[in-house]
């Protein structure tokens, strides 16, 4: 009968084997550059080169100035996203949501941030629609040049941001930038820079109004639960551990999810 390899003699085979597949890797890895320089085709890549030249002619100059602009305008893109649009409010409100519910990480921030970014697109559809329409298409036409481009697609942004912002917020960062209220004849001469700020304090305003409203029937079930627990005398056990479900409960039983965010759609003031 044939003995089995012990130990020792499956290690030796093992040797064998791993020694044989490395000489073959390098074999081929050695020999296939001496075949390639023959039979295989070159590769060409696209070749950048950084350098500087003298301008003379100024529609050239303006170019330059325009593609550096844009540029800039696609660094500060989130920026733009986050203060210029409804993100402000929608993540606000959505974040005293969760802290009511007192569920910590549920629903986790990446779902959350998902959430307020779609419904900021979903509000901002109509902007974007009338920029593409009375800016993009007579651009992509030909039909206007740049400057024109960017005057008709700031338009219907200062008519979102002046409907979402308050007088008083106006007029305090108008006073800021050492500017008479009475220069103004009316609210759409304010500059793009004093109206910007203006808003972003006018909406984490209303977000915080919305989520004081909305915090307070959690406030309510978190004390009903906090003063049976003290008159049934268990000091020890924690009122966020019992009443939590029950905030859950509610919420999923009223559609809470459904209703903040219709009725954080319907506080934007339509055009």
């Amino acid at each position: 009968m044939n003995k089995k390899p012990n130990g020792f003699g499956k290690l030796k085979i093992v040797l064998i084997v791993v020694s044989i597949l490395l000489v073959g890797i390098l074999s081929f890895v050695l020999v296939r550059p001496c075949f390639a320089q023959n039979s295989a085709p070159t590769i060409k890549l696209p070749d950048i080169k950084l350098g500087t030249k003298d301008v003379e002619e100024g529609e050239e100059l303006s170019v330059l100035l325009q593609i550096i602009f844009a540029l800039t305008i696609l660094s500060l893109a989130p920026y733009i996203l986050i203060m210029a649009t409804s993100f402000i409010r929608v993540t606000i409100v959505l974040s005293f949501v969760r802290t009511a519910l007192g569920t910590q990480q549920v629903p986790p921030t990446q779902v959350l941030m998902g959430l307020a970014l779609f419904i900021t697109f979903y509000i901002m559809m109509p902007v974007g629609e009338e920029i593409h329409k009375n800016a993009l298409v007579p651009l992509m036409k030909k039909k206007i040049k740049m400057n024109e481009f960017s005057k008709r697609a700031t338009i219907p942004i200062r008519n979102f941001l002046l409907r979402q912002t308050r007088d008083k917020d106006l007029k305090l960062f108008v006073k800021l930038a050492r500017k008479s209220p009475n220069q103004y004849k009316n609210r759409k001469e304010v500059p793009l820079y004093v109206l910007l700020p203006a808003y972003i304090i006018s909406e984490i305003k209303t977000a915080f109004q919305i989520g004081f409203v909305i915090y307070l029937p959690f406030l309510v079930i978190d004390m009903v639960v906090a003063s049976v627990l003290m008159s049934m005398g268990m000091f020890m056990l924690s009122p966020m551990q019992i009443s939590m479900p029950f905030k859950l409960l509610l919420f999923v039983m009223i559609d809470g999810w459904g209703l903040i965010v219709e009725n954080l759609v319907k506080s934007f003031s339509p055009p």
